[in-house]
């Protein structure tokens, strides 16, 4: 079966062109099967290629090809139709599977895990991200390792893969690298942990968005601290987390955007990320980000996907649901779904990060489950010193009110242990 082709003339031919592979499984639901293709295709988009032809085939999976070999034997002559650069699958291969496809088609195969891992290569910044980067394209290759090098030997194909020579050390060289970065990994992990304790203690409470990829996380970032960060209709556009300070009704919060989930994510991948999502999983409160455009069913599964991946570790941090883009969902339809998902959806709030709209109701609840501070009165001094405390309970809390007269008389809000450290302080200065 051809899907959604597109005429040679059309498309002329380019550098990225590359044609997409989807095997169905007999039986499945064909919208849940479009759904796949199109983020297979969108992530195509996002690694920089032009998809100019794609093939489905329904049919359980096949030992040496993946697909049928008719099938197979059709690919080979989109091939040489279309000369792309790549063929990618949506399915996971076998390095056999791999191997024989390309000695058929005489063209490059991936699959859609390769791809991911070519987009989070290329968006990778920081010195983190780039070893994660390493360690999940590691991972992913040693359980492959021992096969690709016996087919190399079998027939004595230096060159396939771009791996250039082979040796028998292969596997136990990719082992040792794992183990190297991992153990560099370990040294920042400890160090984004000393960080965040840093954070509470100087009083910012810690916010995260969450969520599926595309779902307008950085959009809401970039509204809720009016910045531009990165933000295009493209999967992955965050991979690196970034932080920034917001105040939240006179509370001080650090808010951190973070690499979305797509559906099937391996845990190889997961797991390599684990550091970039621990500022997820250290926060007070996660926002959750859900595409309110999608339809309910689509939205139920990728509301799964990320509860998955996020509540088996987190840590006493509050959830909210922000159901965005509702400038592109028909007034009531929202309510209904909501009301669907009413399980998956703790603390429901509807926003347009692109429209600014329900950005004040959005900040009333993050208020409303920030960690709680106590609001107290205490008489300083009107001395220097005095002041002095004045002046780092400011910096420390919300200050609501001072009255000067032969003592200063504040009224202020802040967490236990900057409110005890304040009346030990105004004690000190007494008894002195």
């Amino acid at each position: 079966m051809r899907y959604n082709s597109l005429s040679k003339a059309k498309c002329g031919f380019s550098m990225n062109d590359v044609i997409l592979v989807q095997r169905t499984i007999p039986g499945s639901k064909e919208r849940d099967n479009i759904r796949k293709l199109a983020e297979l295709k969108e992530l195509a988009f996002a690694a920089g290629y032009n998809v100019v032809d794609s093939l489905v085939q329904q049919h359980h999976p096949d030992r040496r090809f993946h697909i049928g070999k008719g099938k197979a034997e059709e690919l080979a002559a989109l091939v040489a139709e279309y000369h792309p650069l790549k063929m990618i699958f949506l399915n996971p291969l076998t390095i056999t599977q791999v191997y024989n496809l390309s000695e058929l088609c005489q063209c490059e195969v991936i699959d859609k895990f390769q791809l991911i891992l070519e987009i989070f290569a290329t968006r990778a910044t920081t010195s983190r991200s780039k070893l994660q980067v390493e360690l999940a394209k590691l991972e992913y290759e040693l359980p492959r390792a021992r096969k690709l090098v016996s087919l190399l030997k079998q027939e004595e194909r230096p060159g396939f893969m771009g791996m250039g020579g082979y040796e028998d050390s292969y596997e136990q060289d990719l082992k040792k690298r794992i183990s190297r970065i991992r153990k560099e990994l370990k040294i920042t992990i400890r160090s984004g942990a000393t960080r965040r304790e840093s954070r509470h203690e100087q009083g910012f409470s810690l916010i995260s968005l969450a969520g599926y990829t595309n779902a307008g996380k950085s959009t809401l970032f970039n509204t809720l601290v009016s910045e531009d960060v990165e933000s295009m209709d493209m999967l992955f556009t965050t991979l690196s987390p970034t932080t920034r300070s917001i105040n939240i009704s006179g509370r001080r919060a650090l808010l951190t955007d973070t690499v979305g989930f797509i559906e099937d994510l391996p845990h190889f991948l997961v797991d390599a990320f684990r550091s970039t999502l621990e500022d997820v999983f250290f926060s007070d409160i996660i926002l959750l980000v859900v595409d309110a455009s999608d339809p309910a069913d689509v939205i139920r599964k990728k509301l799964a996907v990320s509860h998955d991946i996020f509540w088996k570790q987190l840590e006493n941090a509050v959830l909210i649901t922000v159901f965005n883009k509702s400038d592109l969902v028909f007034p009531g339809e929202l309510e209904a779904k909501i009301e669907a998902l009413e399980y998956l959806s703790p603390n429901p709030v509807i926003v347009s990060a692109k429209e600014s709209i329900g950005l004040d109701a959005l900040k009333e609840v993050i208020h409303s489950n920030l960690p709680k501070w106590e609001r107290f009165t205490i008489s300083l001094p009107n001395s220097d010193e005095g002041m002095s405390i004045l002046s780092w309970l400011m910096e420390q809390g919300i200050v609501h009110s001072t009255e000067y007269g032969e003592a200063i008389v504040v009224d202020a809000e802040a967490r236990d242990s900057v409110m005890n450290r304040a009346k030990a302080l105004a004690r000190n200065i007494s008894a002195a």
